[in-house]
């Protein structure tokens, strides 16, 4: 364990900037190169941890890494980058499935053309077999979301808003969806399209608390809507009064958990689902070997009395 502590605290040098075309030549091997391509746009802060786990798997593997995403998040233009790097003739693809409609075929015409694809993050293992991928690593996020539910009803939540700052991916609403079956009820009006703008955010989270008083609780899908949220909740008064549960991790998150305004985080473990596809490659590029089951890096739980470590590496590794 103190190994690979050690690991993570030399990666945390690495700067963002310098991820594309991240190159280590180990003895005998280096000649590899994956192209990650994720949904995100430039302004989520959540997938510099995605960074950081393909740059530190790079460098350890002695592989070349390369991350590219639709600046604006826009599915069309992610589809052709995913057509972009098939071009390119890499060893392999880790990609997101965040719309199964808009990006299986550029998928399906990568693997057509003999390059190894991983899907990661969004996306479901059963979609991962349908494109011909060689597995999953990730979160089911209706699976996520139920358990969400579970638990917040068994803490007595019955009525809730779930703010989606990201509605045109399917994934994300399954996570709103998965949290009201959980607790039993329809989603109805209770999920909004937030946007991605913080002021646009914090204004809707106002406008729907204020309509709808007597909500028992807030489900935030990432820091991107769960910043705002925290300051929508700490100006109307209800901070650490209403029951506030997110997706993800970060900076704003943790202390919020710690001052017991949020009663939890999911952790999906992102690192995992960039680190683990590029180890899975090169090793099986290189030796033919290949995990046989996919891999679910989540959910867990983070409350207050397990902080010690995210709180530590929060935005970087966690």
């Amino acid at each position: 364990m103190k190994k690979i502590f050690k690991h993570l605290a030399v990666a945390s040098t690495l700067a963002v900037a310098s991820l594309t075309g991240v190159v280590a030549n180990a003895a005998g091997h280096g000649n590899e190169r994956y192209v990650l391509v994720s949904h995100a746009p430039d302004s989520d802060s959540w997938w510099n941890t995605i960074k950081n786990g393909i740059a530190l798997a790079g460098d350890q593997m002695g592989v070349e890494v390369e991350y590219r995403n639709p600046p604006t998040g826009d599915l069309a233009d992610m589809a052709r980058i995913i057509e972009q790097a098939a071009a390119s003739n890499p060893n392999g693809i880790i990609t997101t499935l965040a719309d199964y409609d808009v990006l299986s075929g550029p998928i399906k015409e990568a693997v057509a053309s003999g390059v190894d694809v991983i899907i990661m993050n969004s996306g479901t293992p059963e979609q991962a077999r349908e494109v011909g991928a060689l597995m999953y690593v990730g979160q089911p996020e209706y699976d996520a979301g139920y358990a969400a539910g579970l638990r917040a009803k068994g803490d007595g939540v019955k009525s809730f808003l779930c703010v989606n700052h990201y509605i045109s991916s399917p994934s994300s609403t399954e996570r709103c969806k998965g949290f009201a079956d959980g607790l039993g009820i329809d989603l109805g009006n209770q999920m909004i399209d937030s946007g991605q703008d913080p002021s646009e955010i914090k204004n809707k989270v106002l406008a729907y608390l204020d309509a709808n008083p007597k909500t028992d609780a807030v489900l935030t899908l990432g820091p991107t809507s769960a910043d705002p949220t925290l300051l929508a909740l700490d100006e109307n008064g209800m901070a650490g009064d209403i029951y506030f549960g997110t997706f993800d991790l970060g900076t704003e998150i943790v202390k919020g958990i710690k001052s017991d305004v949020i009663q939890w985080g999911i952790d999906q473990q992102p690192f995992l689902q960039a680190y683990l596809p590029v180890v899975v490659l090169a090793n099986y590029h290189r030796y033919g070997v290949l995990p046989g089951n996919n891999i679910n890096s989540g959910p867990g739980f983070v409350t207050k009395s397990g902080l010690t470590l995210v709180e530590k590496f929060a935005g970087e590794y966690r």
